[in-house]
């Protein structure tokens, strides 16, 4: 796939999507990096379901600590995983207080550092909470950007890296979210709607859906 061909993809996904954000709901960053530590195997739905309940009661490193292990697990309980999330967000929460009083810290190395953050957590939360043009290349970045030829790739950091050089400028910042939501509702995994798919044309999949 050329240059010229990625711009107009992503012009157009920029256009059909206007205003590309996360579906996980939080008001803060913290809120936002226990949501994206629990969504991890499940769904955002899910997540939004425990923790609306959660947040109403703990939404801060102190508040949660204050529930402890079991109080913490009781609210997550319906999330897969919960086990070993709840001893990481425990752990998590301990740290922020203990190294970065209590805030969210804005390099990778730092979030990186945090029990249970990973790569493409802590790529999440640099470019949803603090606006950095970071990709976090999750399933459904994966399975865009090998299956349209945007950035194909072996492995998620393969990907990532191909996104990071080709991913046209104006629209880095919003790439997450526009690869994201065109994957979860239109390039779905068993049967992409090709039909109604509006980059099908300049997309290289083989197989297209009738």
């Amino acid at each position: 796939m050329n240059q010229k061909k990625r711009q107009a993809i992503f012009d157009r996904l920029a256009i059909a999507i206007p205003e590309p954000a996360t579906e996980l709901n939080y008001s803060t960053p913290f809120e936002l990096l226990i949501a994206v530590v629990l969504s991890a195997q499940a769904t955002d739905r899910g997540v939004n379901k425990a923790t609306t309940r959660l947040f109403a009661v703990a939404n801060t490193p102190k508040a949660i600590l204050a529930l402890g292990l079991a109080g913490l697990k009781d609210y997550i309980k319906t999330i897969g995983l919960y086990n070993a999330k709840s001893e990481n967000i425990i752990k998590l929460c301990r740290q922020l207080l203990e190294q970065h009083a209590g805030e969210v810290p804005k390099t990778r190395e730092e979030l990186e550092a945090l029990p249970g953050v990973g790569r493409k957590t802590a790529n999440v939360i640099l470019n949803t909470a603090f606006g950095h043009p970071t990709i976090a290349v999750d399933t459904h970045i994966f399975r865009v950007s090998n299956r349209t030829g945007i950035a194909p790739g072996k492995n998620v950091l393969e990907v990532e890296r191909k996104l990071d050089k080709w991913v046209p400028k104006q629209h880095k910042k919003d790439a997450h979210h526009l690869l994201i939501l065109h994957g979860r509702y239109t390039c779905i995994a068993r049967k992409p709607r090709c039909q109604s798919c509006i980059i099908e044309d300049l997309c290289e999949f083989n197989q297209k859906t009738s």
